[in-house]
């Protein structure tokens, strides 16, 4: 850090996560100080530099050995995570990835190995885990109010984007398609509500439909708990909006988000016991302001505030798509 506390910052991948998302909350922080941006497209790179007024621009290989950079955040393409995370890491970086950590369960443990050699923080890019809704939801679960959770259900399903020229989302080598890039954060959520147990049988069916990698993913699991989770998602949703929810089933009560509701039986009947949720600060919405969350938990960090803890259970995440690819390709259940 500087003399004056700030964190020196590089971020690789100019992306439009980190140009919605990334850039423009950290660009707003006091104590955080731009060193570089790295790009593979280097006149991307520039455009965008200028524009957050970053002062160097960099091949990403060049910024691991930059000794006045503290922490890097990657916003590359999925393929591409594990590799940069271990480079800065073995670097002596702090690193914030996007999901996924790595592409595989034993590339996520080999990230989370380089962090424990090199003491270094790993943080990962799933806002939901930051959104009050989210978290109230899982304190009613850990707390028992459901009683006892039996069947978890979640999607994330977004409407299709006209694509003019191929990306890496079209290319399943790179993390394309809709198993990678949706169901990732949507397994993660449905788990995360319910304490991340193991998942011990699944079954996955993908929408190709012709294509070079799926439109659709539905995966159904058991968790050695006996709690049935079902994640289905999409990139070509035909509806006037995008549409992520989660739904919790207890044996005592229900929960389900957004909007929040949570219910609890009470002498037969269902009683509602929904919290009053805080609206974001200056209109944002709860996308940004939860991402904004999850930035300060990974720099507060740093500084030995708040949690520090490396992601396991992300090997756990990474195990789970493992076996819902094998599942797909296979036609049949996979036993974890």
């Amino acid at each position: 850090m500087t003399e004056n506390g700030k964190l020196r910052l590089a971020v690789v991948g100019t992306g439009a996560i980190s140009q919605i998302v990334h850039l423009p909350v950290l660009a707003g922080r006091p104590d955080v100080e731009f060193i570089a941006l790295a790009d593979r497209d280097s006149h991307k790179a520039q455009t965008v530099a200028r524009r957050f007024d970053v002062p160097a621009v960099l091949d990403p290989d060049d910024v691991m050995g930059r000794e006045d950079v503290d922490a890097v955040v990657i916003c590359t393409p999925p393929a591409s995570h594990e590799e940069l995370a271990v480079a800065a890491l073995e670097a002596g970086k702090h690193v914030f990835v996007e999901r996924p950590v790595a592409m595989t369960c034993q590339g996520v443990e080999r990230v989370l190995a380089a962090a424990q050699e090199a003491g270094r923080r790993v943080s990962v890019g799933l806002p939901h885990r930051y959104r009050p809704d989210v978290a109230a939801l899982k304190s009613f679960v850990a707390g028992g109010d459901l009683g006892a959770p039996y069947a978890v259900k979640g999607s994330w399903l977004i409407r299709p984007v006209p694509v003019n020229r191929p990306t890496w989302r079209q290319d399943r080598g790179q993390g394309g398609g809709a198993l990678m890039e949706l169901a990732v954060p949507a397994i993660d959520l449905c788990l995360w509500v319910i304490g991340y147990p193991s998942v011990d049988r699944l079954t996955c069916h993908l929408a190709v439909a012709g294509e070079e990698v799926e439109h659709g993913a539905s995966v159904l699991m058991r968790t050695h708990g006996g709690v049935t989770v079902t994640v289905e998602v999409a990139s070509r949703y035909f509806s006037g909006a995008d549409r992520q929810y989660v739904r919790v089933l207890g044996s005592e009560g229900a929960g389900e988000l957004p909007p929040l509701e949570v219910y609890k039986q009470l002498g037969g009947r269902p009683l509602e016991m929904t919290p009053r949720q805080p609206r974001p600060q200056g209109g944002e919405n709860p996308y940004m302001n939860a991402y904004r969350r999850g930035l300060d938990s990974f720099i507060r960090g740093l500084s030995g505030v708040g949690e520090s803890n490396l992601p396991t259970e992300q090997v756990e995440l990474m195990r789970v798509v493992d076996a819902a690819y094998r599942s797909a390709a296979e036609g049949t259940e996979v036993t974890l």
